[in-house]
């Protein structure tokens, strides 16, 4: 098989690893070309030689990984205790380039630095990007804009490391223990990779077009507040959709202007991050800009369900082979916390598409592409597909 999955709840950490690597090694048969590692905080002491030990028993490859609060292996989602996942693949064919970034505020606004030099000389034949940052000292938007330019039809797949408090988490490349910043590899050539992303959202009361904004701040829906419109709308709801508006309601960016009608799937999801009582002025964590059209969401477990059943049940249609092996990034919002029983995503995917190895963790904040577009989003499963062979 040319992809290899393995996870360990062993609390001795060289046991771990050598349970998980002795798995991946005897199904691969040779050294893989790109590893990834997922792994809790519980083994903080052994992060500085975690890497470098993975890589050499393994024998090379690129070896990319972090921590996260939830460590995702096969169909199970391990949100407590200590836990380990490995998974590796061998891409014939696939040119890797790995890169560590570094960001830094300007007069210009936030940059970063560190990407590979003429990426888009080659963008055709790149199949995807996969990025890992640590969310207190990285600003993943100005990656995406920056590679937006240079692979625009490229999907970037991945998330932020989580389970830690700033300072406290953890990537990890090739044989060193990185605390700051962001690393990634571009994929050319070798199997292509496909994605499913779900925001789990549904809209709820009537779309309305955007009269005043500015950035991420929206003044007026229709000519009215959107508190106003947003109060308007709750006295219209069943009971339980105005529990749902009372524990947090999410804004969502229609995809397509020009439809007539719009429904679930059919919008870009951004979390609503404040509110001016005083104005009645909404702030979104993205921007949104005048003329666009919108409409209030509702999430919970249910409907979360439902959309990734949704998706998942589509990419079958769609295509005819199975995927061979997949990444998956949860936000840290999911697992038991959104849903009435554990595993739920992983669970779901291996029931769809699987079985296939599968690894990754619950993010705090998870990278994937919707509508053609990459961006950073919240509360969402981001699913890469590898196939087996380059077609």
């Amino acid at each position: 098989m040319p992809f290899a999955a393995a996870v360990s709840e062993k609390t001795n950490l060289n046991a771990a690893i050598q349970e998980v690597v002795q798995v991946v090694a005897g199904e691969l048969g040779r050294t893989p070309d790109l590893t990834f590692v997922f792994v809790t905080h519980h083994h903080a002491n052994h992060f500085p030689t975690l890497a470098a030990t993975i890589r050499e028993r393994l024998g090379g490859g690129l070896v990319l990984g972090c921590t996260g609060e939830t460590i995702i292996g096969g169909e199970r989602e391990y949100e407590d205790g200590p836990a380990i996942a490995l998974w590796s693949g061998i891409l014939p064919g696939a040119d890797l380039l790995p890169f560590q970034l570094e960001f830094a505020q300007t007069p210009d606004g936030d940059m970063c630095c560190g990407l590979p030099d003429d990426l888009g000389t080659r963008a055709a034949e790149t199949r995807a990007v996969l990025l890992l940052g640590e969310p207190f000292s990285s600003v993943p938007q100005s990656v995406l804009d920056l590679l937006a330019d240079e692979l625009p039809d490229v999907p970037i797949i991945g998330g932020m490391a989580s389970g830690g408090n700033p300072g406290e988490n953890r990537l990890f490349l090739n044989d060193r223990e990185i605390d700051q910043g962001a690393i990634g590899v571009v994929i050319r050539g070798g199997p292509r990779v496909r994605t499913v992303v779900s925001q789990g959202c549904r809209p709820i009361g009537s779309p309305f077009v955007v009269t005043k904004a500015e950035r991420n701040v929206v003044y007026e829906l229709g000519g009215a507040s959107p508190m106003q419109r947003l109060q308007e709308l709750y006295h219209q709801l069943p009971p339980r959709d105005q529990k749902l508006v009372e524990g947090g309601v999410h804004i969502g960016i229609a995809l397509n202007e020009y439809q007539e009608t719009f429904h679930r799937g059919d919008f870009l999801i951004l979390n609503v991050i404040g509110v001016d009582k005083k104005s009645g002025a909404l702030k979104a964590g993205g921007l949104i800009r005048v003329g666009q059209t919108v409409q209030f969401q509702i999430r919970d477990g249910e409907t979360a369900d439902a959309d990734l059943k949704r998706l998942l049940e589509r990419h079958s249609s769609e295509h005819s082979r199975l995927p061979a092996a997949s990444l998956l990034f949860s936000c840290n919002g999911r697992g038991t916390r959104m849903f009435s029983a554990p595993h739920h995503d992983a669970e779901l995917i291996q029931q769809h598409l699987g079985p296939l190895p599968l690894a990754g963790i619950f993010a705090q904040g998870e990278l994937g592409p919707v509508g053609g577009k990459n961006y950073i989003h919240g509360f969402t499963a981001s699913v890469a597909l590898f196939e087996e062979e380059s077609t």
